[in-house]
């Protein structure tokens, strides 16, 4: 439906005579094509909707609405997250349908369209290009740059995503071309929230060394905790780049980094495998300090590994939103919908938050005959999006306000659901009114 966007006028007039035709009007409607205006994108529903009910759907008088889901569920760093975050995100659209689906005249399906790209930015593009057709908008894209890589082309289709990155840059209408919905903070200000709060509560790091992965992630963090050295009196001493150990093999090198630099705090933008690694060898060694990490560096299964002792003692976890033993309205929902489960990680918190925007906007355009893409994307440049106080709301469409970003702190507990207890919820950090923050921290 892209190129139809793009037609000619002419082209435009002699496609409506064609599409009179009774068996290619079938075929539109087949692509979930109707009731719209190939020349601009607007008009009442466009690609992704239809009449006809979802595959299983729950009440079949309903139409549907496709949303698309590119994650990696399964042969990348970030599988354990990936796969969490759908489930949080299955279960939210589940409970949308159940609760009578969007302006009462439409269910959402994600299962359909969901894709595995291991977090792969090739495969990511792949995989956009054979959903697209098919989809209103995006649920899920996973990973910086695996969603910069489809970003030309989600803005000539006009198709929005909620954000599954926290990369700075998300948070900029330059940047994201008004079509990222992000949640939370940033992995750069979420640097600057997890070290005031150890400085606050535990000691002041004077000398600070940061773990990452190359790129967004790493890089937006190590960023993050610059500024706060920067703001603080701090050095940083060693700013280490590593990689998945999928890739690396291990993580002996940034282990031997980190005991000659010798800091006060080591801080941590890896997966949950490389955490464990990092922390238990760089313990066993010899090193002291604290670690603290960003939100994808736990998983609760770390504590069945030889880490654990170390982990519990001298790591804390960073998330943007309200942990499972929190008070939210929006954790509230998400245990209803779990019937008393409790999901594998945080990430399945995250799936249900990141979703919240998304319906959101298909509420307002449901109740305004704009369920088409451009509409669509007009509504996110100006949505205030509610959390249910999983995390702060925010305005899309402007420039975010830094001091506005609040996280929980995490410890690692074997008693508590997920495996963390939450010491300190939507903490606020004194030195995200010091820093600038007015453009991206890094551009991957």
């Amino acid at each position: 439906m892209s190129a139809a966007l793009r037609r000619p006028r002419g082209a435009y007039r002699r496609s409506v005579r064609v599409a009179a035709l009774p068996v290619l009007a079938a075929l539109l409607l087949s692509v979930g094509c109707s009731s719209v205006d190939e020349e601009t994108g607007a008009g009442s529903t466009g690609p992704g909707v239809t009449k006809e009910p979802c595959p299983n759907a729950i009440d079949k008088a309903k139409g549907c609405i496709y949303l698309g889901a590119l994650s990696d569920l399964e042969g990348g760093p970030f599988a354990v997250i990936g796969q969490a975050v759908n489930a949080g995100q299955t279960d939210f659209w589940r409970k949308v349908n159940e609760s009578g689906g969007i302006g009462g005249k439409y269910e959402v399906d994600l299962a359909t369209n969901t894709k595995n790209t291991s977090y792969d930015a090739q495969k990511h593009a792949a995989g956009y290009k054979e959903i697209e057709p098919k989809i209103l908008a995006l649920a899920l894209s996973l990973g910086t740059v695996q969603t910069q890589a489809i970003l030309d082309d989600m803005d000539s289709d006009n198709v929005v995503a909620a954000a599954g990155t926290f990369w700075s840059g998300w948070q900029f209408p330059e940047t994201d071309k008004g079509l990222v919905l992000e949640s939370g903070y940033s992995y750069c200000t979420e640097a600057v929230i997890g070290l005031d709060w150890l400085a606050a509560n535990k000691s002041k790091p004077t000398k600070l060394a940061s773990v990452g992965f190359p790129g967004d992630y790493g890089g937006d963090y190590a960023e993050g905790v610059k500024r706060w050295a920067d703001a603080n009196g701090a050095q940083v001493v060693a700013t280490i780049k590593t990689a998945p150990n999928q890739v690396a093999g291990n993580q002996d090198g940034p282990v031997q980094q980190i005991v000659s630099a010798a800091p006060d705090v080591v801080t941590l933008a890896t997966g949950p495998a490389e955490t464990a690694e990092i922390i238990g060898k760089a313990v066993a060694a010899g090193y002291k300090g604290r670690f603290i990490g960003a939100g994808p560096t736990w998983n609760g299964a770390l504590l069945k590994t030889p880490a654990a002792p170390a982990l519990k003692a001298l790591y804390n976890s960073t998330s943007p939103f309200d942990g499972w033993d929190g008070t939210s309205a929006g954790i509230a929902e998400a245990k209803a919908a779990t019937a008393g489960k409790v999901p594998s990680n945080w990430a399945y918190i995250a799936g249900w938050a990141i979703s919240k925007p998304i319906k959101q906007i298909l509420d307002i355009a449901a109740e305004q005959d704009k369920l088409n893409r451009v509409d669509i994307r007009k509504l996110a440049n100006s949505l205030e999006a509610n959390f249910d106080g999983l995390a702060p709301n925010q305005v899309y469409g402007k420039a975010p306000v830094a001091k506005s970003f609040t996280g929980s702190i995490a410890v690692p507990d074997d008693s508590a659901p997920m495996g963390t207890k939450t010491v300190e919820a939507n903490y606020k950090a004194p030195t995200l009114e010091k820093i600038k923050y007015d453009s991206p921290c890094v551009m991957p």
